[in-house]
This record gives structure tokens, C-alpha cells and sequence, in this order.
């Protein structure tokens, strides 16, 4: 789910603003963008947000305004330049090259020179830092339970298409099955190239039993239990998308099931229609929390 969280506390002269951003994501993927002096923080701010968001990917920044925090210094690794140093003399020696070690030349040198932030790891900037995060979380979940509730909105809509789609599945069963049966007579009779004695049981049992397999009475059955796992589901506090995902699979799984019975034009139809419903479920489900 979308959403976005910003607030700015002050802590030792320093204002600390921390943003949170989320987009869809099945999991819950973390992503942080924060200056160096904050990474002893990361794993707590992580825990943090873990504790109250469960899917999407979060970006989370931290920008900083004041001097006490940032300040930088530029560090020179000495025993590193001694080595370079010797090594390039001895190089000019051996293999007797001109030329002098300028600066220039120094400033090029991988590793010499880094530049240092100033740690801070006190508990008034921990606390500062915590706290604004908590905020930013906060805003973040209410825009994306405001975004929840245009969703469930949606579901519900699209889920009353399925249950009238299935209705008429239902309703068209007795036909179907009345013609699968003629088929299947109809098949034999044209195999044995003579008209089937009505009274010889035997083969009207097999018939029936043959008949049976292309009943969809259990998918139907299935897939009304589903809907209405669906609808409780949605009712329910917390974190849901996973739980709803898990209900739309296995409804498209009777869906596809009814769909391989069919011998039915207007059946096939309505599975269509069914898929094309329920899909659209499945991908507004990625966005639900």
C-alpha cells in the first residue's frame, strides 16, 4: 500500500526530520537512506517499523539540519602514504625513472584521504530519532488505512459480481449436467453403432457415474465457502492481504476446476467472466496491508 509519513523533532541544536514512503510490495522490505552517523540507529528503527507495517516497501530518510551533528573532518591515512611513498622511490631506483612525488600526484592516491563524520550516539539523540520515527510511522498508517478503506470498498463490489456469476453457475448445472449425459449416450451409441436399450442398467450406470465427473456441484459448493471466508476476512482488525491472497488462490483453483469440466458454451462464458472478476481481486489484493 501507498502512503507517506514525515515529522521533525530538535534534539542538541540539531532538527532531525524523518520521512517514511511505501509502495506495493508483497513482503515487507525495508529500505534505509540514512546519513552515516545514523547507522548504529538502523536496526532498531527497522524493529520499529516491523512492529506496525507487515507488507510494502518502505523507504525511510533521515535529513539532518545543524552543525552539532554533521560535522566533518578530513582524515589522512599516514602509514598508508609511507608506504606508497617507498614504493614509488624504490620503483624510480630500480628502474632509475625522473621526475619528483608532487602533491598532485598524492591527491590521486586511492585510500589517502576519507572524510569523517562526527559519531553521535547519545540517548537524547537516540530518543529524538526514535521518537520522530514513531510519528512518521503513525501519519503512514492512516494514510494507508484511508487507502484501505477505498479498497475494501472495491473488494466488496467486485465480490458481489462473483457471488451473481456463481449463482449463475449454479443455475446452469442441472443443464449442463442434462447435456453432458446426452453427449456421452449420444457417443456411445455412435461406438456401438446401434440405439442403447434404455432398460440396460448396467450402461446407464456408467453413464451416470461418466456423467458425475463433469458435475461442478462441490466446486460450487467450495467456492461459495470461500466467498464467505472472503467476507469475514475483510471484517477483520490487522493485517489481512496475506489471508485474502491465500482465499483468491483457491478460488481460482475451483474456478479453473469448473472451467476443465465445461462442455458448456454459456458455462465457459461465465467462467470467463468469473476469472476475470476474481483476477482483478488478486491484484488490488497486493495493496492491502
Amino acid at each position: 500500500m501507498t502512503g507517506y509519513g514525515r515529522y521533525t523533532v530538535e534534539a542538541e541544536n540539531t532538527a532531525l526530520t524523518i520521512e517514511l514512503r511505501s509502495v506495493n510490495h508483497r513482503f515487507l522490505d525495508i529500505s534505509p537512506k540514512i546519513p552515516r552517523s545514523f547507522l548504529f540507529l538502523e536496526e532498531a528503527m527497522k524493529r520499529q517499523i516491523k512492529d506496525k507495517l507487515h507488507r510494502g516497501r518502505i523507504d525511510l530518510y533521515i535529513t539532518v539540519e545543524g552543525e552539532n551533528l554533521l560535522d566533518k573532518r578530513l582524515e589522512a591515512d599516514d602509514l598508508l602514504l609511507d608506504q606508497y611513498i617507498n614504493k614509488l622511490n624504490s620503483i624510480q631506483e630500480q628502474y632509475r625513472l625522473t621526475g619528483e612525488i608532487s602533491i598532485d600526484m598524492v591527491t590521486r592516491l586511492d585510500g589517502i584521504f576519507t572524510v569523517q563524520e562526527r559519531d553521535h550516539k547519545s540517548d537524547q539523540m537516540k530518543e529524538a530519532v526514535l521518537e520522530a520515527l514513531s510519528h512518521s510511522i503513525s501519519d503512514l498508517v492512516e494514510m494507508r488505512r484511508q487507502e484501505g478503506k477505498r479498497l475494501a470498498e472495491e473488494l466488496i463490489s467486485r465480490l458481489a459480481a462473483v457471488k451473481h456469476i456463481v449463482a449463475d453457475i449454479e443455475d446452469r448445472r442441472p443443464v449442463v449436467m442434462n447435456e453432458y449425459r446426452d453427449k456421452i449416450l449420444t457417443r456411445i451409441e455412435t461406438f456401438l453403432r446401434e440405439e442403447i436399450n434404455p432398460e440396460e442398467t448396467r450402461v446407464l450406470q456408467e453413464v451416470a457415474l461418466l456423467a458425475e465427473k463433469g458435475d461442478i456441484t462441490e466446486e460450487v459448493t467450495r467456492l461459495y465457502s470461500h466467498i464467505d471466508q472472503f467476507e469475514k476476512t475483510l471484517q477483520k482488525p490487522g493485517a489481512i492481504g496475506r489471508t485474502l491472497d491465500f482465499i483468491v488462490q483457491e478460488m481460482h483453483r475451483e474456478i479453473n476446476t469448473i472451467g476443465s469440466k465445461s462442455n458448456d458454451s454459456q458455462l465457459s462464458n461465465e467462467v470467463v467472466a468469473l476469472k476475470s472478476e476474481v483476477e482483478k481481486m488478486k491484484e488490488q489484493l497486493q495493496n492491502i496491508e
